[in-house]
């Protein structure tokens, strides 16, 4: 586990498949990732089964808030094409609970993935897309420390328009500060 001050990050189960697929049918959270239609059952037990052949530091974190004496599942997070010779890594978020929006949880767990990145995997840079629309989660990039890097023009269609996609980053440098 890797523990925040409100969140905690663990391995992804086969038991949060259900969960998983729920957040997936709905067109609202896929709007803020990559994934433009819902996932069957069958389709998301094979990524399951496909995401445990990564190595261990790419595989998916669930990211949990403690309500009441329990451990609830809001979302998923992780590291993506880490680069062990330049020490990089993407990192990506979902809150796929929305009523856990807004909420300061996506800017608590990239500060998270920023530490455990920095201190314990010894990356020395941490980058990711978003979608120009997502405002809500640039906001919480920037509060996490993450500045605007440059702009992939007309990247990403949605809803019958070209849209740019902002890449984002931090070094290791810019994080000691």
């Amino acid at each position: 586990m890797i523990y925040g001050d409100r969140i905690r990050l663990r391995p992804a189960e086969r038991e949060d498949l259900p969960t998983f697929i729920s957040w997936l049918a709905d067109p609202e959270i896929r709007k803020g990732i990559s994934r433009h239609l819902p996932m069957s059952i069958a389709q998301e037990e094979i990524w399951f089964e496909n995401m445990l052949k990564r190595p261990e530091n790419e595989q998916t974190l669930v990211l949990e808030i403690m309500q009441g004496k329990k451990w609830n599942l809001i979302g998923t997070c992780g590291y993506h094409n880490i680069d062990w010779r330049a020490r990089s890594a993407e990192l990506g978020i979902m809150i796929g609970e929305k009523k856990e929006w807004n909420k300061g949880y996506g800017t608590e767990t990239m500060q998270l993935l920023l530490k455990h990145g920095f201190l314990v995997l010894n990356l020395n840079r941490m980058d990711l897309l978003v979608f120009e629309e997502n405002l809500a989660a640039v906001r919480a990039y920037e509060k996490a420390g993450f500045v605007h890097e440059g702009r992939l023009r007309e990247a990403q269609y949605s809803e019958g328009e070209y849209k740019d996609v902002i890449v984002m980053s931090v070094l290791r440098s810019e994080w000691k500060q």
